[in-house]
């Protein structure tokens, strides 16, 4: 709901409304006439700065409030008095002889402060007075002050449920409905029609019954901490900060009307129930003066444009804003979709990936331990070849040995001769020898491929190298024995 910054007031057979510095009152008169008249009304606040900061703002809207209440109330009053042709009193004729034209203003300003001191006395001292009473029985000052606020209260509600009774009062009570049913009407965006108006609560928070009984609620909470034992002096501290408890009071009634919190809307609802004493259901009748009143100070329809206008940017920002958040979601989801799909591939690679270390390894495994078996076949052959050919050797010698001591006579020509064949048979035999005990070719194949074979440890190279070295190196030595 939307407040409209405009309020009012019920009078005798009719409404005041207010919107800044303008007031209308329409009043419908006997005959059924309605009459409005719009007045200009300039707050203080315009002329002294300090009355426009909080607490100091609700004492003189307070104050202000009384006064152009009364001025509504007198002017009300007036139709009824021509109506009825009432005769001055005697005090209002001494009042025009001394005051001349200012009487009726000063008959007004003395009606008000006797209203004021009546208030203070039924609804500030009384309490207080029945409270002290209690003294004796009740020794905490903090019950007390709490007993003597329910009993504020009370007198309070008490008066306003009595003075309901009366046929004028009451009748004043179904204007100040109609009045919280217009305004309700326009901050929910409804054309100020007499249908949509009846069809509107007549609970307000911006209501002065709520504000009244507000005031009552905080003076209990200022008067627990501020604590004086002379009882003059308590009541005089009571009645000096009934301006600041107004001031206080306004300031909530004022964030109430613009704010619909669920702790603003709590604490207002006692104030808001007991508007059910202070409103009745107006007729039609009733209704047309509220919108007439209204329609004087406000337009309301340019307002419900303005309003229009306002909800629907914030619907379509919030659209907007809706969709941004729906679309990074889908944006969201779908990199969360590519992420997780760039993940599976990620996880499957890595799993492909350990599955092929995994077969590597069994490979270099087998490889090792079929090099190894390889390994071990050149090593034996090269011992076998070692041990045959040391035994040539040996019987070579011998051989040689037989036929040197049996040629011994021959000519030296000859013995030049048998030398180089000797020689020539020597070489004949060395290659005999060789051919003698020949490496297979499943040796051969393995030397070769263990040779700079990535997959032999270095322990077992050297093995290999050494009995490899062993072999060559024997082959050498016989080689050049013969």
């Amino acid at each position: 709901m939307k407040p409209s910054g405009i309020g009012g007031q019920a009078v005798i057979e009719g409404v005041m409304m207010k919107n800044k510095d303008e007031y209308a009152i329409a009043v419908r008169k006997p005959n059924k006439e309605i009459v409005i008249e719009k007045s200009t009304f300039v707050s203080a606040a315009e002329k002294y700065k300090i009355f426009k900061l909080p607490i100091f703002r609700g004492m003189l809207s307070f104050v202000e409030s009384m006064i152009i209440g009364s001025r509504t109330l007198t002017f009300s009053a007036s139709f009824f008095e021509e109506e009825e042709e009432v005769k001055p009193s005697r005090m209002e004729k001494a009042f025009s002889k001394i005051f001349k034209e200012k009487a009726e203003s000063v008959i007004m300003g003395i009606t008000m402060l006797v209203s004021v001191i009546l208030a203070i006395g039924i609804f500030i001292l009384l309490p207080g007075f029945i409270a002290g009473l209690l003294t004796e029985v009740v020794q905490s000052r903090v019950l007390l002050t709490i007993i003597e606020g329910c009993i504020r209260i009370l007198l309070f509600v008490s008066y306003v449920a009595a003075i309901s009774q009366i046929k004028d009062i009451k009748r004043m009570f179904m204007y100040h409905g109609a009045e919280h049913k217009t305004i309700n009407c326009i901050e929910r965006g409804y054309e100020l029609t007499v249908e949509n108006v009846k069809r509107q609560s007549r609970e307000h928070k911006r209501c002065g019954t709520s504000f009244m009984f507000i005031v009552m609620f905080v003076s209990i909470i200022f008067f627990i901490f501020i604590r004086v034992e002379q009882q003059w002096l308590r009541y005089v501290i009571r009645v000096l900060l009934i301006p600041v408890i107004a001031g206080v009071s306004y300031e909530f009634i004022r964030l109430a009307g613009r704010n619909e919190s669920k702790i603003v809307n709590i604490l207002s609802r006692p104030g808001m129930w007991l508007q059910a004493l202070t409103t009745k259901e107006p007729d039609n009748d009733m209704i047309e003066v509220a919108i007439q009143s209204v329609e004087a100070v406000f337009d309301w329809k340019e307002f419900l444009n303005t309003n229009k206008a306002k909800t629907s940017r914030n619907k379509s920002a919030k659209k907007t804003v809706k969709n941004s958040k729906t679309n990074n979601g889908n944006e969201n989801s779908k990199l969360n979709d590519n992420s997780s799909k760039e993940n599976n591939k990620i996880n499957q690679n890595k799993n492909i990936n350990n599955m092929k270390i995994e077969e590597t390894a069994e490979e270099i495994i087998a490889k090792k331990e079929s090099l190894k078996a390889k390994s071990k076949v050149v090593a034996d052959s090269t011992l076998r070849h070692l041990e045959a050919d040391k035994r040539n050797d040996i019987e070579e010698q011998n051989n040689q040995k037989k036929d040197d001591l049996s040629k011994d006579n021959k000519h030296r020509s000859e013995k030049h001769k048998k030398s180089g064949n000797n020689n020539s048979k020597s070489s004949e035999g060395l290659k005999a020898s060789d051919k003698k005990h020949p490496v297979d070719e499943e040796t051969a194949a393995a030397i070769g491929e263990l040779k700079g074979n990535p997959y032999i440890d270095e322990e077992e190279d050297d093995e290999i190298l050494r009995a490899l070295d062993r072999y060559l190196f024997i082959n050498e030595k016989s080689k050049e024995e013969e």
